[in-house]
């Protein structure tokens, strides 16, 4: 057994203000399929005074980390940070899925979770004019590793380079130097190899005088803005930087793209950094494009479950995945192109339109892929 504290577990992670609403499980949207119920957990920590047996709560795996129950609580209470916390307990046991394990073995190893070799992290920029990070350089476009690999992400980082030189930003990537950031290994409670690897980046950062950084990811953008040590590096999600320069006048588009557009705020941009209004800004100058939104969208939105490690867990519970719900609220818009700015919302709604055979109506790119076809 792993057995925890629960009395001390429920004082840290201020359990003690929960009332029970419920609006935790309410508006999670794994709860809806599976067994994960923050509300239920909170309930069993806080009666289960100095003995909390965590092995055999595969449920905690389910959680994507998209802080839907977190945003709604009205006492402030973080169950998605519990939940992490509790899945530490499990990584220190070793009770982890071979998938999360190969997944951190590899991050640790490679300095990327997707077990591809650290000398090919550079190969996706082959071709394109894009220069190596130096102390003169303005911006670190700092990549991510879905999108230095994955050869559907490496269409997004391949487009923001060409956006980039055409408004005559100054900036630089590191190749083979860059390493992951360790949002993933965070949110799946390795906290030791993430205070590692938040060691090392930093490290490197301040020896090349980093002051400002361009990410694919959200992840990454939320990992480095909240979850490093606070200092005078500016970190900006791509999004943000494409809607200054749109404002500024240094990105201008020639060409056009008619086509009907439905957006997919992704939940570290959006939920986790309230990052909502730059993506459709920019949407919205690219000429020809006409905006629609779901639903649920904003706040409200739907999480593609990618992530929380997700994407190494795919087909561990019952039900309709996320993201094909997803796609089916996107057709009823009417749009043509489902439009995201995050790589995994990219990976699994595309997966998502396969299994949905939707292939001929709906198209899944991200901003910056739509943004480059109309300069």
């Amino acid at each position: 057994m792993l057995k925890i504290q629960g009395r001390q577990f429920s004082k840290e992670h201020e359990l003690y203000a929960c009332i029970q609403c419920g609006k935790c499980t309410g508006g999670c949207p794994m709860a809806i399929k599976t067994n994960l119920n923050p509300r239920s957990l909170i309930y069993q920590l806080l009666l289960s005074g100095n003995g909390f047996d965590v092995e055999g709560l595969g449920e905690l795996w389910d959680c994507t980390t998209c802080s839907t129950c977190s945003s709604r609580c009205p006492k402030q209470v973080n169950p998605m940070d519990m939940i992490i916390s509790l899945r530490g307990v499990l990584v220190e046991g070793g009770r982890i899925h071979p998938n999360i394990k190969t997944a951190l073995e590899s991050t640790y190893r490679q300095g990327n979770p997707l077990t591809m070799a650290r000398e090919d992290r550079g190969v996706w920029a082959s071709g394109l004019e894009v220069a190596a990070y130096t102390e003169q350089t303005e911006y670190l476009y700092f990549v991510g590793c879905t999108p230095s690999y994955d050869p559907q992400a490496q269409k997004s980082a391949r487009a923001l380079v060409n956006i980039l030189n055409q408004a005559g930003v100054s900036y630089g990537i590191l190749k083979t130097e860059e390493s992951c950031c360790g949002s993933e290994v965070r949110r799946l409670g390795e906290l030791g190899l993430f205070e590692m690897i938040i060691e090392e980046n930093t490290e490197m950062y301040r020896a090349l005088n980093v002051t400002k950084m361009i990410t694919t990811s959200p992840h990454c953008f939320n990992t480095f803005k909240n979850d490093y040590p606070s200092g005078d590096m500016q970190v900006q999600h791509y999004t943000q930087i494409l809607a200054e320069l749109i404002e500024n006048g240094a990105l201008n588009f020639t060409g056009k793209v008619e086509k009907i557009v439905t957006y997919q705020d992704p939940c570290y941009l959006g939920k986790h950094n309230q990052v909502f209004d730059e993506p459709r800004f920019v949407l919205k100058r690219i000429p020809g494009v006409k905006l629609v939104d779901m639903d649920r969208s904003r706040e409200k939105s739907l999480c593609c479950e990618g992530g929380g490690g997700r994407m190494w867990l795919e087909g561990t519970n019952p039900g309709t995945r996320l993201a094909r719900m997803r796609v089916q609220e996107a057709l009823e818009t009417g749009a043509e192109i489902l439009a995201t700015a995050c790589p995994f919302c990219l990976l699994t709604l595309e997966e998502a339109v396969q299994h949905e055979g939707a292939q001929e109506k709906l198209q899944v790119m991200d901003i910056a892929e739509i943004a480059a076809q109309a300069l």
